[in-house]
């Protein structure tokens, strides 16, 4: 759920600790007359939430050795400000302390501050101890401990009542939490931190392919050119290579910006790598203020970096720009107006001279009341992944996947654990080569830490089960009993025939492939050949993928004309034809046979030469034996009719020498094919 004062996902982890007291030094030093009780509530005003925290701290347990005001705030006595102590109560300040602990994202000590005032403040406040106290139990993974928590808020009689809808919907998440981490599919997935080589930086976010194993990344470092008054601990982009689950040669972008209180991050390359985006913002009055900038690359490096003028207007902001791998869009977040509510996700079309046109909202089946942020788009599987707090989740953002495109997306789809978790998880990078879920690079607060910070995602594949349909050409009607194989291009083959409702499947596990060849035989039809074609997918179970191909229409072969009794004679050759991939002999095949035996009853001294062939589906090792199998059918029948083994020889072809075309134009001539598949026997008389 959203919290009181959230701060913008890019911004909030930027630093921590006392970091932030040190920046503030020189604050504190032309404040030397304020108090820290004074002190802490400016910087809670301002959004320095950690040193506020801190100096409520210093308020309540003053160190007992300090008997003066020292130059820094932290070590200003409790009881030198005793006027500012009789208009608030240490409850309150309490209260406030937990507050900047828990928007500073401190969880445990926020949960500490909490509980003690849960328990030794029952009294009714209007401040929702108890419900904080859930949402850091949350937060910290105590999901028994948040659940009673909120039990106890709600059924309370002292709990205010501008807090239920928010403690309804963190208990929905609670249920959420619970029902995510008992996915099936969870033992697919292994997720593991990314850390850099260089420990110098830290909170590594925002991560981007540049090409060649190399990244974009956003983290904090100090910086190297301080300014009195401007936190040095700033937010840079890094170009950084990654390798072993690390990422090494981390070397900061040459970006000459104007304003030295400017953070910098969320970057992305065009796709031909000639223009950069990113985001820069700053804090003015309390607030964050963003905008997205972009340069050019040039030979002896970047250009100053502009802002995005379409993109960019005055009064509002935008950030975390995405450009799509095919060069048309740039997607990105922003509380312009003409949008859904506070932050929703934008596109604009990218132009050649890395310019944009005008902005369009991706609409209310993506956007809701509350934010969207930090967009990302897969070309390859014609999805969008957004982080929201506006659907229901696992708490703080969540990552959502809506597929579609600029003309119509359909329902986002929380894309659950363990790609989510209770905290804020947000940019996302996936391989445009793969699947989705295959290889995920994405950012959260999940650790020990409060910060964000970059996480590698795999899934194994799912089981696959490839389904279909055999129906008449004629009159559409479903097909009993057809033979169905399937073949893949490693050659491997599965063989089913249709139900009563001329449906097929076959289970292809995890296996993966990339062409899919199908072949359907039944007596009286033609036989037919196709690519698998899939018509749609159904990814709702979650270890297998149920995949549908276009429905196999066969035609139904015209009843032959009377024929005139055949006559065979010792110096005939005779042709009899099989069905693909068979070596059974057909009725007609039977009956010329059991001529050809006539023959040899009525010849005692002719003799045979069978020869077997294939059409030219299928390996030369394989058309080799089924050659052989179908000059063996027809030798073998003869001999259980009664002729002498001595008498009959054959030899086996493979797909040699086709009587028929199987290919014209660059099409597959199945008539061509069924007259290959035959055995040529030949009949000598001595």
């Amino acid at each position: 759920m959203k919290l009181l004062n959230h701060t913008d996902p890019t911004i909030k982890y930027v630093a921590g600790g006392l970091l932030l007291i040190l920046c503030c030094f020189s604050k504190a030093q032309a404040q030397k007359t304020k108090g820290p009780l004074q002190l802490a509530d400016e910087y809670f005003a301002a959004g320095e939430y950690y040193t506020a925290a801190n100096l409520y701290e210093q308020y309540l347990h003053p160190p007992k050795t300090s008997r003066q005001v020292s130059e820094f705030p932290l070590n200003v006595k409790r009881n030198t400000y005793q006027v500012s102590k009789n208009k608030i109560t240490d409850k309150e300040i309490l209260f406030r302390q937990a507050e900047s602990y828990r928007l500073a994202h401190y969880w445990d000590k926020a949960a500490t501050i909490y509980q003690q005032l849960s328990e030794q403040y029952p009294d009714p406040n209007g401040e929702g101890a108890q419900y904080w106290l859930a949402v850091c139990q949350r937060n910290l993974g105590d999901i028994a401990q948040a659940r009673q928590s909120l039990n106890t808020f709600l059924t309370s009689n002292n709990n205010p009542s501008s807090l239920k809808t928010a403690a309804e919907k963190e208990l929905r998440t609670i249920n959420f939490i619970q029902q995510q981490q008992q996915r099936a599919d969870s033992i697919l997935f292994t997720v593991g931190k990314i850390d850099a080589v260089n420990s110098s930086v830290s909170g590594l976010f925002g991560v981007a392919a540049t090409g060649n194993n190399q990244y974009l990344v956003s983290s904090t470092r100090t910086d190297s050119i301080q300014t009195a008054g401007i936190n040095p601990y700033r937010s840079n982009l890094f170009l950084a290579t990654l390798s072993d689950n690390k990422f090494d040669h981390l070397t900061p972008l040459d970006l000459s910006m104007a304003d030295p209180a400017n953070n910098l991050g969320a970057g992305t390359l065009s796709h031909d790598g000639r223009y950069l985006y990113f985001t820069a913002w700053k804090k003015e009055n309390g607030k964050n203020i963003s905008s997205i900038y972009y340069t050019e690359r040039t030979d002896s490096g970047w250009r100053t970096p502009r802002k995005l003028m379409m993109v960019d207007q005055a009064g509002y902001n935008s950030k975390q720009p995405y450009c799509t791998t095919d060069g048309k869009y740039l997607f990105f977040s922003s509380d312009r107006p003409g949008g859904a509510g506070k932050f929703d996700i934008w596109y604009a079309p990218l132009n050649n001279d890395g310019t944009t046109g005008n902005p369009v909202n991706a609409g209310t089946g993506i956007n809701t009341p509350e934010d969207e942020v930090a967009p990302f788009y897969h070309v390859h599987t014609g999805t969008l992944v957004f982080s929201s707090l506006g659907y229901d989740g696992m708490g703080g953002f969540d990552l959502f996947a809506a597929k579609g495109d600029m003309n119509h997306w359909e329902q986002p789809m929380n894309l659950g654990f363990p790609v989510n978790s209770p905290r804020d998880d947000i940019y996302f990078y996936a391989d445009e080569n793969k699947d989705l879920l295959g290889h995920v690079l994405l950012s959260s607060d999940r650790g020990s830490g409060c910060c964000l910070e970059t996480y590698a995602l795999t899934r194994q594949p799912k089981d696959k089960i490839v389904n279909g349909l055999v129906r008449d050409c004629a009159d559409n009607m479903a097909i009993e009993g057809a033979r169905v194989v399937m073949q893949d291009n490693n050659g491997k083959t599965w063989e089913t025939t249709t139900n009563k409702d001329g449906r097929y499947s076959f289970a292809l596990q995890k296996e993966p492939f990339s062409t899919l060849r199908l072949s359907v035989t039944k007596d009286d039809y033609r036989d037919t050949f196709s690519l698998f074609t899939q018509e749609r997918i159904d990814e709702s179970d979650l270890l297998t993928d149920h995949l549908y191909n276009t429905a196999i229409c066969i035609q139904q072969i015209p009843p032959p004309e009377p024929e005139p009794v055949l006559v065979i004679k010792a110096e005939n050759v005779v042709t009899v034809y099989f069905d693909f991939d068979r070596s059974r002999l057909k009725p007609t095949a039977i009956a010329k046979l059991d001529s050809i035996y006539q023959v040899l009853v009525d010849n005692p001294t002719a003799t045979l030469q069978i020869s077997g062939y294939t059409d030219g589906l299928g390996s030369d090792a394989y058309n080799k034996i089924l050659s052989d199998k179908r000059a063996r059918a027809c030798a073998e029948y003869l001999i259980r009719k009664g002729t002498e083994a001595v008498r009959i020889s054959f030899v086996s072809f493979g797909a040699c020498c086709p009587v028929e075309m199987e290919i014209i134009n660059g099409r597959d001539n199945p008539d061509g094919r069924s007259m290959n598949r035959r055995a040529l026997i030949n009949i000598k008389k001595d």
